[in-house]
């Protein structure tokens, strides 16, 4: 199964592709995505297709990155909202084995969820968003938990993601919010990871680059970037 990494890059001249581009992740650029993918998925489509993306801000503007194992159909897209590059992906994973030094990238929502008598006793919400070191203590266990040996990390807070869903079990296509309640509302706070890494195993890198860290995938979370190079100290 091959795995796939498309750059959309937005229409000069459309407005609804700079409008969901500008803004935070939510249902209407979830659904945009998803759209470029066939519609006949049994299950959770964005798991099926094994769905990431990120947004990223350019000098150049926003522009929106799409890992999946499925080729994205540019003729999905509205007349005019933008193209598609895709690329594969797959020799960049043959390539992947332990010590290799590299480059990461991930925008990411930290949470942990404490015990229910821990809940009860200081009254916490089910999942709790990590914020300054915490949130650094949170995704260096992630990479250790990616195959990675971190040589060096910077955090950057991003803008927290607000969204509602229509009922309970809509956004099968993505995860569940971080402080979710009864009325559906959805909340993810969001972290980039920027540093050096170098591969302490390559198969638990695979694996992380395919299926994704965290929560909130469906809001623009939890992509792993990579990009090899011959000195990441």
């Amino acid at each position: 199964m091959s795995l796939w990494l498309t750059r959309l890059a937005p229409g000069p001249a459309s407005r609804t592709a700079r409008k969901e581009l500008a803004g935070l992740p939510g249902t209407s650029l979830h659904r945009r995505v998803m759209s470029l993918f066939p519609d006949e998925a049994q299950g959770p489509a964005r798991a099926r297709y094994q769905v990431l993306y990120r947004v990223e801000d350019t000098a150049r503007g926003s522009h929106l990155l799409i890992q999946s194992n499925h080729r994205p159909d540019p003729a999905r897209l509205p007349d005019g909202y933008g193209t598609l590059t895709t690329r594969p992906l797959d020799s960049l994973l043959d390539a992947l084995q332990d010590g290799l030094p590299l480059h990461y990238r991930c925008a990411a929502s930290p949470v942990r969820k404490p015990t229910a008598n821990t809940r009860a006793l200081y009254n916490l919400p089910a999942v709790v968003a990590l914020k300054g070191a915490a949130a650094d203590e949170w995704w260096q266990r992630q990479a250790e938990n990616a195959g990675l040996k971190l040589l060096s990390q910077q955090s950057q807070p991003l803008d927290t993601v607000h969204d509602r869903q229509a009922s309970a079990g809509t956004g099968g296509n993505g995860g569940s919010g971080t402080g979710r309640g009864q009325d559906n509302r959805v909340r993810h706070q969001r972290i980039r990871f920027d540093g050096t890494a170098t591969i302490a195993d390559a198969e638990q890198l695979r694996a992380a680059l395919v299926h994704g860290i965290g929560p909130g995938k469906a809001y623009g979370c939890g992509l792993l970037s990579i990009a090899p190079t011959t000195d990441a100290a």
